[in-house]
C-alpha cells in the first residue's frame, strides 16, 4: 500500500489495490458531485480550517469569528440581558437579599457552568447549529433541535416587544421635563384638573399604562392596534434584520457595541446614584442576610431557574454561536469566563438598581413625613393634639424622618387607643424598599420615576433605556442565530433569504403583542412559551451526552479537541447531578403550574388599579398549545425514528450530505462489493459522530481526483471537519 498522503489518480489499467481508500473510489461513476471532494482522515493541525457551510458553494468556507473577543463579546451579550436587571434583582430582594447570593452560586458552579460547556463542547465539536449537533448525536433525540428553534422563535415574538416599548421610551427621552414626570391636566370650559387615572396612581404609572401601552382593562378586549408601538416593533425587527442578515460577520460588529455599552451605562448609574442621598440605605437593605430563607425550597427552586435562563441554555444560540468557532479552542475557559461575568453583571446590575431605589425611598419617605406634618399641624390647630407634645426643639419648617418618627412615638404613648384614628403613615423607608418591583414594571415604572428625580434627567432617560435596547439586542442576536443557524445548516438556504422571511413572519405574528391587550400576550408567551420546554430541551441534551452518547467517550473528545482532560467533576455533574437537579427543577415547576392556575395581572383604568384575573377558555388553551408546541419535535421525532416512518437514507434532516445540498443515498446490499465495507458495519462499528480520529471529506479543486465521502453514524452524513492533514493510506 503506498505510503503517500496524496490521493492517487488511478488509472483505468491499473490493478484495484484492496484499501478502504480504493474501495470508497469506486462510488457511481455518474454522480459527478462525488468527483469534487477527497477523503481524509481526522488528524490535528492549526493551519487548516476548511468546514464547509451546508448549501454553499465548493469554496466557500464555514463562517468563522474575526476574534477570540468578538465571540466572547457574542456569547456575553446573549448570555447577559434585560433578566440580568430587572429579574435578579427582585429575585434577590425577595429571597433573602445578601443570603441569595448563596444559594444562586452554588447552583450556578452545580448546574450553570457544566451545562453551558456542555453546549459549547458540542457545538464546537460538531461544527453545527442544535438541529445538526442533536441529530449527529442521537438521530432519535433529533427533535431536541427542531424544539429548541420553535422556542427561540416564541421568545423573539415577545423579546422584541420589549425592545419596542425601550425604543419608545428612548424617543420620548429627549425633552425637560420628562413627559412622564408630572400627571396631565384635563381641561374643560371653566377649569383644568388632574387626570384622575394618573392622580389615584402615579404619574409614571399613568404613562406607562395609558401613554405607551394604552392598555385594556382584560386580555378579551383587543382594542386594536397601537400604532405608536407597531412603529416601534417594526424599527426593532428592522435593526435585528439589518444586524443579524449577513450573520456573524454583521453581528458580531455590532456586538462590540450591544455587548460593552450596557456595562458602561451600569457604571456610570452606580458612580451617580452613590452620590445621591439614601442610595446607601438601599444598598443596605438589598444585602442584608435572612439567613433563615436559605433553607426555604422555593428559594433554592428560583434560584435554579435564574441560573437555568441567565445563560441561554437550551435555546441554540450557545451552540449556534459556537459552532463558528476552532475545533482547539478552549471552550471550558469560555464557559467559566462568560458564566462568572453573567453573575458579576447581575450583582452590579443589583447594585445599581438598589442605589436608585433607595434614592426614591428616600425621596418617597420625605413626601410622606411633609404630607403627614400637615396633618399634625391641622391637628394642633383644631386642638386634636396638644403643644405639649411637641419636643421644644422641634422646626415643622424643617423636619426630618428622625424628628417624625420621635412625634409619632410621643403620640402613640400618650395616645395609644386612639393614635389609629389620626391616620399618619408610619413613613419607614424600608417599607418603601420592601415593595417587590421586577420586569416591566421595574423598568418602566420604578425606575423612570426615580430618574425624574435625578438632575440632568433627560441624559440619565436616554442611556437607561438606550441600555436596555443594547441589552435586548445582545439577547435577540444570539436567539435569532438559535433559528438561522440550524436551519441553514439543515435545509440549505440562503441565510440572508431566511433572515428577511424569518423577520418578517415574526414581525406580523407580533402585531398579537401591540394591541392595546398586546401587554397580557406578552406575560403569558414569557411565563408559558419558554420555562417547561426549555427544561425538558435541557434535560434531554444532558441525557443524550452523558447516557445515549456516553459520558466517558464524550470525555475522550474533549481530550482530543482541548489537548487536556477536563476536571473529572464534570462527569460525575453531567452523569448524575445535573439530570437529577434538572428533573427536581422540572417536577417543582409543574407542580408550581398546577397549585397556581394561569393568571395575569390586568390594569383597571376606573380604580387606577392593577387586579388578578384568571384566562378565558381560550386563553387557557393557548396556554397549553404554547407549551404542547414547543415540546412536540421530540416525541415526534423519536417515534418517526423509531418506526422507521421516514426512510433514514432519504431524510431531509438527517441524511444530508453537507457537500452541494446532495443526498447519500446508501446501498444496502452486501453484494455491492465496492461499498459493502462501510455500508455493511453495524451502527457500533460506523466511526462515531465525535471521536478525534473521525472521516470527513475535503474539497478538492482537482476535477480529476476520484472522491467519496465517508458515513458518520448510521445516516451517512458527511459533516465536512477542520484542522485535519493528510495522513498515510496505512493509518486507515
Amino acid at each position: 500500500m503506498p505510503k503517500n498522503s496524496k490521493v492517487v489518480k488511478r488509472e483505468l489499467d491499473d490493478n484495484v489495490t484492496e484499501s478502504v481508500k480504493d474501495l470508497l473510489s469506486n462510488e457511481d461513476s455518474g454522480d459527478d458531485s462525488f468527483k469534487k471532494s477527497s477523503l481524509m482522515v481526522d488528524d490535528v493541525q492549526e493551519d487548516k480550517d476548511r468546514n464547509i457551510e451546508e448549501g454553499c458553494d465548493a469554496d466557500e468556507e464555514r463562517p468563522a469569528w474575526n476574534s477570540k473577543l468578538q465571540y466572547i463579546l457574542a456569547q456575553v451579550g446573549f448570555s447577559v440581558g434585560l433578566g440580568n436587571v430587572w429579574r435578579f434583582p427582585y429575585l434577590c430582594q425577595k429571597n433573602g437579599g445578601g443570603a441569595y447570593l448563596v444559594p444562586y452560586f452554588i447552583l450556578l458552579v452545580v448546574i450553570g457552568i457544566p451545562l453551558f460547556f456542555l453546549e459549547l463542547a458540542v457545538g464546537q465539536r460538531i461544527r453545527r447549529g442544535s438541529i445538526g449537533v442533536w441529530n449527529y448525536i442521537s438521530p432519535r433525540l433529533g427533535g431536541i433541535g427542531f424544539a429548541s428553534c420553535v422556542v427561540c422563535f416564541f421568545v423573539a415574538l415577545y423579546y422584541n416587544v420589549i425592545i419596542g416599548w425601550s425604543l419608545f421610551y428612548f424617543s420620548h427621552s429627549f425633552q425637560l421635563p420628562l413627559p412622564w414626570d408630572q400627571c396631565p391636566l384635563v381641561k374643560n370650559k371653566t377649569t383644568a384638573f388632574v387626570e384622575p387615572e394618573c392622580e389615584r396612581s402615579s404619574a409614571t404609572t399613568f404613562y406607562w399604562y395609558r401613554e405607551a401601552l394604552d392598555i385594556s382593562s382584560s386580555i378579551t378586549e383587543s382594542g386594536g392596534i397601537n400604532w405608536k408601538m407597531a412603529v416601534c416593533l417594526l424599527s426593532a425587527w428592522v435593526t435585528v434584520c439589518l444586524a443579524m442578515i449577513k450573520g456573524i460577520q454583521s453581528s458580531g460588529k455590532v456586538m462590540y457595541f450591544s455587548s460593552l455599552f450596557p456595562y458602561v451605562v451600569l457604571v456610570c448609574f452606580l458612580v451617580r446614584a452613590l452620590l445621591l442621598k439614601g442610595s446607601l440605605d438601599g444598598i443596605s437593605h438589598m444585602f442584608t442576610p435572612k439567613l433563615e430563607m436559605m433553607l426555604e425550597p422555593k428559594v433554592w427552586r428560583e434560584a435554579a431557574t435564574q441560573v437555568f435562563f441567565a445563560l441561554g441554555l437550551g435555546f441554540g444560540g450557545v451552540i449556534a454561536f459556537s459552532s463558528y468557532n476552532k475545533r482547539d479552542n478552549n471552550c471550558h475557559f469560555d464557559a467559566v469566563l462568560v458564566s462568572f461575568i453573567n453573575f458579576f453583571t447581575s450583582v452590579l446590575a443589583t447594585l445599581v438598581v438598589f442605589a436608585v431605589l433607595g434614592f426614591k425611598a428616600n425621596i418617597m419617605n420625605e413626601k410622606c413625613v411633609a404630607l403627614n406634618t400637615d396633618k399634625i399641624i391641622g391637628f394642633l390647630n383644631s386642638g386634636v393634639l396638644s403643644h405639649d407634645l411637641i419636643p421644644q426643639h422641634m422646626n415643622f419648617s424643617t423636619i426630618n424622618a428622625a424628628d417624625y418618627h420621635l412625634m409619632t412615638d410621643i403620640f402613640k404613648g400618650v395616645k395609644e387607643t386612639d393614635f389609629s384614628s389620626l391616620r399618619l403613615d408610619p413613613c419607614d423607608i424600608k417599607d418603601e424598599l420592601n415593595k417587590a418591583v421586577q420586569g416591566t414594571g421595574l423598568a418602566f415604572i420604578a425606575f423612570t420615576e426615580a430618574m425624574t428625580h435625578f438632575p440632568a434627567s433627560p441624559f440619565w432617560s436616554v442611556m437607561f433605556f438606550l441600555m436596555l435596547v443594547n441589552l435586548g439586542l445582545g439577547s435577540m442576536f444570539g436567539t435569532i442565530e438559535g433559528i438561522i443557524t440550524p436551519l441553514v445548516d439543515t435545509f440549505k438556504v440562503r441565510k440572508e433569504f431566511l433572515t428577511v422571511g424569518c423577520c418578517l413572519l415574526a414581525f406580523s405574528i407580533g402585531l398579537i403583542f401591540v394591541q392595546r391587550s398586546g401587554n397580557y400576550f406578552v406575560a403569558m408567551f414569557d411565563d408559558y412559551s419558554a420555562t417547561l420546554p426549555l427544561l425538558i430541551v435541557v434535560n434531554l441534551e444532558n441525557i443524550a451526552v452523558a447516557w445515549v452518547y456516553g459520558t466517558d467517550k464524550f470525555f475522550e473528545d474533549l481530550k482530543d479537541m482541548l489537548g487536556f482532560s477536563p476536571y473529572r467533576f464534570y462527569y460525575y455533574m453531567w452523569k448524575y447531578v445535573s439530570p437529577l437537579v434538572l428533573l427536581a427543577l422540572l417536577a417543582a415547576s409543574i407542580i408550581q403550574m398546577g397549585i397556581n392556575p394561569p393568571t395575569y395581572s390586568a390594569w383597571i383604568g376606573e380604580l387606577a388599579v392593577e387586579k388578578t384575573l384568571s384566562y378565558p377558555p381560550w386563553g387557557l388553551a393557548m396556554c397549553v398549545t404554547l407549551v404542547v408546541f414547543a415540546i412536540l419535535p421530540v416525541p415526534a421525532v423519536f417515534i418517526l425514528r423509531y418506526f422507521n416512518l421516514i426512510k433514514e437514507d432519504f431524510s431531509s434532516f438527517s441524511a444530508m450530505s453537507y457537500k452541494k445540498g446532495r443526498i447519500i443515498q446508501e446501498n444496502s446490499s452486501p453484494e455491492d462489493d465496492d461499498t459493502s465495507l462501510i455500508e455493511g458495519m453495524t451502527p457500533s462499528d460506523v466511526p462515531s459522530p465525535m471521536p478525534g480520529k473521525s472521516i470527513y471529506r475535503k474539497q478538492s479543486s482537482s476535477p480529476a481526483t476520484d472522491t467519496d465521502t465517508a458515513p458518520n453514524g448510521r445516516y451517512g452524513i458527511g459533516y465536512l471537519m477542520a484542522d485535519v492533514p493528510d495522513m498515510p493510506e496505512s493509518d486507515l
